[in-house]
């Protein structure tokens, strides 16, 4: 039988180059065909010279064959890595029957350990222009000229900026990302990236070019104000030559440099970019080029926050579109239709003959009026406007470089001739984190709303998890990736892009030991009287996603890194909260749910937002509390902290008596009585178990009195679908996901929705737009559905940590004839696949992956006759009866694909 090591992985990164980990986890995948394959054993070697693993030496690390069915997380545990050197490593592993496999490789480069290390300064060019709305500054270009005399061994460049770079080497751009560093509170903390440049340099004279945009530091960002970081952007490049003969020689960034403007007349994220070609310097990333007329650049202060290697994946262009429609609305103006809201930016290509000087100005927008006209009024204060003056140099094309947009329609003024198809191509930009899921149905509308949902993660899972990718604030808001982390991490890896942002959350945490509600910190932001700290269910995210992650990835690293954060924002809560009643004003609550017709009256208005949550506040607020401290109780226990866990546990009896006491009536019913209270308290465990089955009717008979609508907000909704199915309504929950008339999911996309909506009436027939304050049309926290669609649909459940142990039990319902659902998680490919044929018999096709368990649980009232690929299904390889009762068969399952078939 074969099989393998595949998808080697160091600290969830494909042969990463550069990293600061002193102990880097190692990873892989299992991959085999066949049945009941499990690894048995593994060894690594680890070595400093790639020619040294050819004679299985690993000068770095050996560990010999380990008895040991670990694939993830593998801990380097040999001799002290060293600052800058490569390491190269490769894996095997032993099958059940100690079958050994052929040997898989990888690699991994350290990055600049000891802040001495860097021996450039900071440089830029200070620019007089002062920004508004109106004007932004302009981007700096720096240059240097060096000499290479001798051959290379190996050239290493380590680059970022208080801002973002391009940097090019000799003409070539340098590595396939975009929009680098990472966003951070760069107060606190800026990341660097390093790339293998060898084959970029050549003998004789070289040259640097390096290009700054003001990016998160000195331009817009988050909630309607600039330059919240600085006021000029400034970058930092070393280049460390190794040459064959063992000597060594750099090249830094320090006042001998040149600087000057150019063609980026101004770049902002949010605003938009101007460019002018007229102003471009041929030639200038090349050696010989003439500088004499730049400046000196201008020197910053040394930098006193952390120098850190990035440690998410680089933002990238991940595909592109082709526009679907282009129309002609005036003399030389288009409206082009991408034919999905996307995130990135256009390359627009112009005629051969355009002459010098024309401008272009080109215009993002969502969507479109009754009228036609491209609509930005949701756009607040942002322009999302790019402008291009030709040079008249033919064959122009133009992309942006320090900005990007959400957009599905681009309205083009000032195109100097005929605009068609194939003049411009639509570039996804997003953090490049590998697909990981996929769902398919007989259902077109839940395949489209799917589709929605990953599109809608594509545009917001940039550096951060972004609330909106359009207007002017696209902020790390901290409730609404919290309550869809799970769903995320079923479309994509998401393992590393959350580890990032966790030390953001980190860094931004109050010295009370409050997290705050955006991540990364924004200084001197707020929302009128909101202080943006501490709102339940938002600031709750630094405890909900560590823990999530270590349930989806086995991440134990995670807990521990942030366990003492963790454990101060409960603190903090104990001091705030001493009666358990968890009330801070102001805070959020259910965000953007809808007045219950029977309930309007009885909302409360201590609270200017008070209208936008029906679930009152502090019923809100007191379960999340609970649920938190639920949490610190497995976290304690996870990390063998028995004192704490008594503690958690302890806590956690005495929020959910108080919520019971202060909330709960004899018969069940909650405050509020909204969808949300009823679906929180039982999601969260907070009822007795005599109550819950009422609680769970109440919630069923509040959406009944909808007609059978969700009244829900952002956090309800992801409790609600699960709710109804683990109390026996998967009816009631299809018929949630498939209601087609407002508000409800299938209504946004029969109003030709392409992403999630920030609200369930971000437009309707009868009042058009809603209010232009907060209206976007590409948010994903109304997605995190798409957890129940996996989990209950499909019927993936992980039962242990890192998919260990993993149950498949989908939610059959005769509202959806078949579907197919796949995850691959960090363990291999997890398949559930099952449809209901014309004769009434349940066709269900599994795959568990190797090193874990299956269980698989088949429904008996599509026919209690079960086999597997054609014979009995406990007497097929693979697979034994562990239970059967009238409603459901419950079989063990080892690794492979296996096919039952349900039948009287």
């Amino acid at each position: 039988m074969a099989f393998r090591a595949e998808r080697l992985r160091v600290e969830y990164l494909e042969n990463p180059l550069g990293i600061d980990e002193r102990r880097p986890r190692l990873s892989w995948i299992m991959e085999s065909s066949g049945r009941g394959t499990r690894q048995s054993a593994y060894r690594i070697l680890v070595a400093s010279e790639s020619s040294l693993l050819d004679d299985d030496q690993g000068d770095a690390w050996d560990t010999g064959k380990v008895v040991s069915e670990q694939s993830e997380h593998v801990e380097y545990a040999g001799a002290e890595l060293q600052s800058q050197k490569p390491y190269y490593w490769k894996v095997k592993i032993w099958n059940q029957n100690d079958e050994s496999s052929e040997w898989s490789f990888g690699s991994w480069s350290m990055g600049l350990l000891r802040r001495d290390e860097w021996k450039g300064k900071w440089i830029g060019l200070k620019s007089d222009v002062v920004p508004n709305k109106e004007v932004q500054k302009p981007s700096v270009y720096l240059r240097n000229e060096f000499e290479v005399s001798k051959p290379i061994k190996r050239a290493t460049m380590h680059a970022t900026a208080l801002g973002l770079y391009i940097c090019h080497i000799n003409a070539s751009k340098v590595g396939d990302y975009v929009l680098s560093p990472e966003f951070t509170d760069y107060n606190t903390r800026v990341y660097y990236q390093t790339f293998d440049v060898t084959e970029m340099l050549k003998q004789g004279g070289n040259a640097i070019g390096l290009t700054l945009g003001q990016g998160w530091y000195a331009g817009f960002v988050g909630l309607w104000d600039f330059q919240k970081y600085g006021t000029d952007p400034f970058g930092l490049l070393q280049l460390n030559i190794e040459y064959e003969d063992g000597s060594s020689s750099y090249v830094a960034t320090d006042a001998d440099w040149k600087a000057s403007f150019g063609p980026i007349v101004s770049s902002d994220l949010i605003m938009g970019e101007m460019y002018d070609a007229g102003l471009e310097m041929q030639g200038w990333t090349e050696s010989g080029y003439d500088a004499s007329a730049w400046s000196e650049p201008n020197v910053n202060f040394d930098y006193k926050g952390y120098l850190d290697a990035q440690c998410g994946p680089d933002i990238q262009v991940t595909m592109k579109l082709s526009p679907r429609k282009i129309t002609q609305v005036g003399l030389r103006k288009y409206i082009v239709d991408m034919g999905q809201n996307m995130v990135g930016r256009i390359i627009l290509k112009l005629p051969a003959n355009a002459q010098a000087g024309n401008r272009m100005t080109i215009r993002h927008g969502e969507v479109l009026t009754r009228e036609g006209e491209l609509y930005t009024d949701n756009l607040r204060n942002t322009k999302q406007l790019d402008v291009y003056i030709t040079g008249g140099r033919g064959n122009e094309t133009y992309a942006p470089t320090f900005t990007f947009h959400g957009f599905r329609f681009v309205e083009i003024d000032g195109y100097p001739g005929e605009l068609t198809l194939d003049c411009l191509v639509g570039e996804v930009i997003h953090s490049a984190m590998d697909v990981t899921g996929n769902i398919e149905t007989s259902d077109a509308m839940i395949n489209r709303l799917f589709s929605n949902i990953f599109w809608t993660q594509r545009g917001n899972f940039l550096s951060v998890p972004t609330d909106c990718p359009q207007r002017d604030e696209r902020a790390g808001w901290m409730g609404d990736a919290q309550i869809y982390s799970f769903t995320a991490s079923f479309n994509m890896e998401v393992a590393s892009f959350f580890k990032k942002w966790m030390i953001d959350v980190e860094d931004a945490q109050k010295p009370t030991g409050a997290f705050t509600d955006v991540s990364p910190h924004l200084p001197y932001s707020t929302i009128s009287a909101y202080p943006l700290v501490g709102s339940s269910g938002w600031a709750d995210a630094g405890v909900v996603i560590p823990w999530n992650m270590y349930r989806i990835y086995g991440d134990k690293r995670i807990l521990e890194r942030h366990y003492e954060a963790m454990s101060r924002w409960i603190r903090y809560n104990q001091m705030m909260y001493p009666q358990h009643i968890r009330w801070n004003k102001p805070q959020y609550g259910d965000w953007l749910s809808i007045p219950a017709a029977d309930l309007i009256d009885e909302m409360h208005g201590n609270n200017k937002y008070s209208a936008f949550s029906t679930t009152p506040f502090e019923v809100f607020g007191t379960a999340y509390y609970a649920y938190v401290v639920n949490m610190m109780r497995d976290i304690a226990d996870v990390l063998g902290k028995t004192e704490d866990e008594r503690k958690y546990a302890s806590l956690f009896e005495e929020i959910k008596a108080t919520f019971n006491r202060e909330f709960v009536e004899e018969d069940a019913r909650i405050k509020g009585n909204t969808q949300t209270a009823y679906a929180m308290a039982l999601f969260m465990n907070l009822l007795p178990e005599d109550k819950r089955e009422q609680a769970a009717r109440h919630l069923v008979n509040r959406i009944e009195i909808e007609d059978w609508h969700i009244t829900t907000g952002i956090h309800g909704i992801r409790f609600l679908l699960p709710v109804l199915s683990e109390y026996g309504y998967d009816d009631v929950a299809y018929r949630l996901l498939q209601q087609d008339t407002y508000p409800s999911w299938m209504y946004t996309i029969h109003e030709g929705a392409t992403t999630i909506w920030e609200r369930w009436d971000g437009w309707t027939e009868e009042r058009g737009f809603q209010n232009t304050l907060m209206n976007s049309f590409n948010h994903y926290a109304l997605g995190s559905v798409g957890e129940w669609m996996y989990r209950y649909m499909g019927g993936i459940n992980p039962v242990e940590p890192g998919y260990k142990k993993i149950v498949i039990q989908p939610r059959i319902n005769e509202r959806l004839k078949k579907a197919d659902v796949s995850y691959r998680c960090i363990r291999g490919l997890i398949a559930s696949k099952w449809e209901v044929t014309e004769r009434g018999e349940l066709d269900l096709q599994v795959t568990i992956p190797p090193n874990a368990i299956g269980e698989i649980v088949i429904p008996l009232k599509y026919g209690s006759t079960i086999s597997e690929s054609g014979i009995m299904a406990e007497q097929s390889e693979g697979v034994t009866l562990h239970g059967r009762d009238d409603a459901n068969a419950i079989y063990h399952c080892q690794p492979g694909t296996y096919r039952f078939t349900s039948k009287t």
